[in-house]
Order: structure tokens, then C-alpha cells, then sequence
């Protein structure tokens, strides 16, 4: 581990500069009081907080502050003693770096893909997954890395799905039940449930906040046509950032309207951006679905015109069959997609044969803290 040089109390000891060999780093009092982890502060079993920011004077001094071993020790006015800060856990959540990034940046980590994907397209042995170990951790990075994944040699059974959810997380139940068959129906409460090919979209746009996970089971599979696409909504938003910054702009400062009120007792609602940004520009989170969209009412007159013409642009986008991973699904195969991010779709299927699907709804934060706690295991035994 690389150790500071110098520690340099700043502004009459309201920051501190941590002279690294890399560079310096600083850090307020204040923040660093807060984020101590010292077993006054922090409960030893579960590493929450013991104290309140009320607990934290608002003139928070630094009086002393060095490196030691690895450590920063640091001494605060009010306190009589040395608080360790790890020096690499302060170098990795340093917060004193350029914020100068482009709308529509994506967290580290994510990589955005187009058609290129469909050569190497993320999957995983069912037998393997349900052992653990790494072949889950690697499936389950893909996951967080491409926004899907396949897994194959899956069993032939109904409910099979709920194994999927079980490898990361639990099942989030709506009013389609606690799960769905995808197959075709006679007057059908949704088009999902019939023949007909289905552009790419995200499911569930209408509830807020949305199913972030979606598992598909493939039961059946002899009738002609019916591959699944996915597209990656963030490479989309990506391109028509590219091509038009004024675009993208309106698609993200302004909210679409999405309603479902196709059965009895359900009359789902929201409104949120079809491409939604953090407040510090991260792009987080696609919202596409033509058929549950619900007239758009907030976007003021004068920008009407020019955000249809970029909404049927983001749509061509998401058409354009360089975007598109194309893969058939056979009997006991299953993908899984981050639904804040990647749009499926199907293409059209004959009336000979039979098709059919089962799908359910999970948690995206079941699926990423499974993995984080395997990475934080193997970072531990390392």
C-alpha cells in the first residue's frame, strides 16, 4: 500500500490535504468525522452508525492530523483522541476529483454494446450457478457489466423461473401474479400473451418504481419464429447523444407519461423521463414501451415538435438492427435483464407448434448486493 507523505491541516483545521504519492487528496472534518470507523461511531457487528450528524459539532476542527502505518490518525477539537482512517479506504472514496463529465456518463463498470455482443453473448450453466462459488460471481458480474445474461441446462419444469430469482435475490410479486406465462391466449390482457412480434421495450414503464429485474424461463419451444432480441438501452441513449445533444436533452428534462388499465381493478400510472439521468448527469435508467405509453402533457409547447422528432429518433435507434442480440431460447434456457436498462423484445411466431414462457420479476439490489458481498468475501481471503 502506497503511504502518504504528508498530511497538511487546511482552512484553520476545517479540511485536511492528504499528500499521496500520487497526488493530494482532501477531505473535510466534518466528512471525515462522519465517516469514521472507529467502534464509538460505527457498531462493530454491522458497521452502522452509532451517532447522528446532531452528534457531529458544526464547527468540526481537525487539530491534528498524520500518517502512520497505513493509517491517517486524525484528532478533532472535540474529542480527545486519535481516530485511524485507513488510507486506502480514504484514497477509494475520495470525492476531491474533476466533476467535469458529459451528461449520460455511466457508472465504472458498465460496459454499453450493440449487435457486436451477439458473438459472445454472457451465459451461464445452470448446474453450475446453483453450486456457487465463482462461476456465480462471474455470471453475476456479467450481469452488472452488460445489463443480461442467459443461463442454460436448466430443468424442464414449471415454477423452474423461481430457481433463477433464488440464485441472487426474491421474487417480486405484481398484479400479474407472482409470476406470468408468456404464451398465446384468446382475448389476451396483454399483447405479450399472442403471436405478434414485439418492438424492444422495458416492461412495467407505468409502475413506479419499476421491476428493475426480468427473469424469461423457455418451457416450450416448436413453433417457428419467436427469438428473443435485447437491446442496450444505455448504447442508445449514447447514440443519439451523439447525434443530438438537443435530443437527448429533452428526452431527459422531460417526463413521458406510461398507463396500464388492462384488467379489472388495475390502473397503473407514472411518469418519469424515457431516458432518466442522476442529478449528477449518470445516466441510470431507460423507460421505452409504446405500447403503454399514455399521452405526453409535460413538455411545454414550443418544444413538442423537436421532442417527438427525438423520441422517434431514440426509437429508430433502438430498431436498428446493429443495436440488436438476437438468440432463440430452447426448453429449460432463461435470460435475466436489468429492466432499467436493456429493452427485449420477439419477434413473430406461427400458429403451428407452441411457445411458451414463463416470466417473474425481481430486484436489481438482491442481484447486485449478492455480488458484492462475494466480491467483499474474496477480497477478505485474499
Amino acid at each position: 500500500m502506497q503511504q502518504a507523505t504528508t498530511a497538511e491541516i487546511l482552512n484553520d483545521g476545517k479540511a485536511v490535504a492528504l499528500h499521496l504519492p500520487d497526488g493530494p487528496l482532501r477531505f473535510h472534518a466534518v466528512w471525515l468525522r462522519d465517516n469514521a470507523w472507529d467502534d464509538r461511531t460505527r457498531a462493530p457487528g454491522n458497521g452502522q452508525r452509532l451517532i447522528t450528524l446532531g452528534d457531529i459539532p458544526a464547527d468540526c476542527r481537525i487539530v491534528s492530523a498524520a500518517p502512520e502505518g497505513g493509517k491517517l490518525m486524525v484528532r478533532f477539537a472535540h474529542e480527545d483522541r486519535a481516530i485511524p482512517y485507513d488510507i486506502g479506504w480514504l484514497r477509494a472514496n475520495a470525492y476531491d476529483r474533476s466533476a467535469d463529465r458529459r451528461p449520460g456518463w455511466t457508472a465504472p463498470g458498465i460496459e454499453t454494446w450493440d449487435a457486436g455482443l451477439n458473438s459472445a453473448i454472457p451465459t451461464g450453466d445452470f448446474t453450475a450457478l446453483k453450486t456457487g462459488g465463482r462461476a456465480l460471481r462471474d455470471w453475476l458480474a456479467a450481469m452488472r457489466r452488460y445489463g443480461f445474461a442467459k443461463i442454460t441446462g436448466g430443468p424442464v419444469q414449471d415454477g423452474a423461473l423461481f430457481e433463477v430469482a433464488d440464485l441472487f435475490g426474491y421474487v417480486r410479486e405484481t398484479n400479474y401474479g407472482r409470476h406470468f406465462e408468456v404464451r398465446t391466449e384468446v382475448n389476451p390482457t396483454n399483447l405479450a400473451y399472442t403471436g405478434l412480434g414485439l418492438q424492444a421495450h422495458t416492461d412495467n414503464p407505468y409502475r413506479d418504481p419499476v421491476p428493475t429485474v426480468q427473469i424469461l424461463y423457455c418451457l416450450e419451444s416448436s413453433a417457428a419464429g419467436g427469438e428473443n432480441m435485447v437491446v442496450d438501452g444505455f448504447r442508445a441513449a449514447e447514440r443519439l447523444r451523439e447525434e443530438s445533444p438537443r435530443g437527448f436533452d429533452l428526452l431527459t428534462r422531460y417526463c413521458a407519461r406510461f398507463e396500464y388499465a388492462g384488467s379489472g381493478g388495475v390502473c397503473l400510472r407514472s411518469r418519469r423521463p424515457m431516458i432518466e439521468l442522476a442529478p449528477d448527469g449518470e445516466l441510470v435508467a431507460i423507460r421505452f414501451n409504446n405500447r403503454s405509453a399514455a399521452a405526453i402533457t409535460d413538455v411545454p409547447y414550443d418544444d413538442m415538435a423537436d421532442y417527438y422528432a427525438a423520441y422517434r429518433r431514440f426509437g429508430e435507434l433502438i430498431d436498428d438492427t446493429a443495436m440488436e442480440v438476437t438468440f432463440r431460447l430452447n426448453p429449460g434456457e432463461s435470460f435475466v435483464v436489468d429492466n432499467t436498462r436493456v429493452l427485449h423484445a420477439r419477434k413473430g411466431y406461427s400458429g403451428s407448434g407452441t411457445r411458451w414462457l414463463q416470466g417473474c420479476y425481481a430486484d436489481k439490489d438482491g442481484l447486485l448486493s449478492t455480488l458484492a458481498a462475494m466480491e467483499l468475501a474474496e477480497e477478505r481471503a485474499a
